[in-house]
C-alpha cells in the first residue's frame, strides 16, 4: 500500500525555490537560516534528528533526483566518508569558513570593505553575482551577507549533487555540517538526561 505523502514530503520545493529566488534576488538568501536554526532548536529541544529525517528539504531533493529521477550511481559511501575524524573536521572546515563570512560582513557594515557582489563558489572561485542586488534601504552590510550566506548554500548544494551522483542519493546526509552538529548536541542532551 503506497504511503500518503504529508506537507513535509514536500519540503524539497522550499530548496529549490530558495536556490532560484537567490539567483535573482541575493536578500532572499536570509532565509536560509531556518535551515540553520530549525535542526538545532529541534535537536535542542527534543533531542533527536527530525529535521534530518523528516524536515530537510535539501535531503528530500537529493533523494528525488537521484532515487526517483535516477541520477545517482547508488553507491556506497566509502568508509572514510563516514568517519568520525571527516565529519568532525568537515564540520570544523564548513564552521571557519562560515565565521570568515560573517567576517567579512562585518567589515562591510564598519564601513573598512566595499560590498563584494560576488558568490564564492566551493570556497574558492568568485563568480560575479551583480545581477541579483539593486540596493535597498538597508547597510550594505545586509547584502554582504546574503551573498556570503548563499555561496556557503550553493556550495553545499552541489557537493551533496556531486556525492549524490557518484553514491547513493542522500550521500550529503552522512558529512553534512548541520548533521554533524545537530547529532553532537543529541548525545550530548541524551547524557545530561541520563545522569538525572
Amino acid at each position: 500500500m503506497k504511503q500518503k505523502k504529508r506537507w513535509y514530503d514536500f519540503l524539497w520545493i522550499f530548496s529549490l525555490t530558495y536556490l532560484i529566488l537567490g539567483f535573482f534576488n541575493i536578500l532572499f538568501a536570509w532565509l536560509g537560516l531556518l535551515c540553520f536554526f530549525i535542526p538545532i532548536i529541534i535537536s535542542v529541544a527534543k533531542g533527536n534528528k527530525a529535521y534530518c529525517n523528516k524536515y530537510c528539504g535539501r535531503g528530500q531533493l537529493f533523494a528525488l533526483v537521484g532515487g526517483k529521477i535516477g541520477l545517482s550511481r547508488k553507491k556506497d559511501v566509502p568508509k572514510w566518508m563516514k568517519s568520525k575524524y571527516f565529519r568532525y573536521g568537515f564540520l570544523i572546515f564548513f564552521f571557519a569558513m562560515f565565521f570568515i563570512m560573517l567576517w567579512n560582513t562585518y567589515l562591510v557594515f564598519a564601513g573598512t570593505r566595499e560590498l563584494s557582489q560576488t558568490v564564492k563558489l566551493l570556497w574558492a572561485f568568485k563568480l560575479p553575482w551583480h545581477w541579483a542586488y539593486h540596493g535597498t534601504l538597508f547597510s550594505p552590510g545586509v547584502a554582504q551577507f546574503a551573498f556570503g550566506f548563499y555561496s556557503v548554500m550553493l556550495t553545499s548544494t552541489i557537493l551533496g549533487f556531486i556525492t549524490m551522483i557518484f553514491f547513493k542519493p542522500r550521500s550529503w546526509c552522512v558529512y553534512c555540517p548541520m548533521g554533524t552538529m545537530t547529532q553532537l548536541i543529541c548525545k550530548a542532551k541524551n547524557i545530561s538526561a541520563s545522569k538525572k
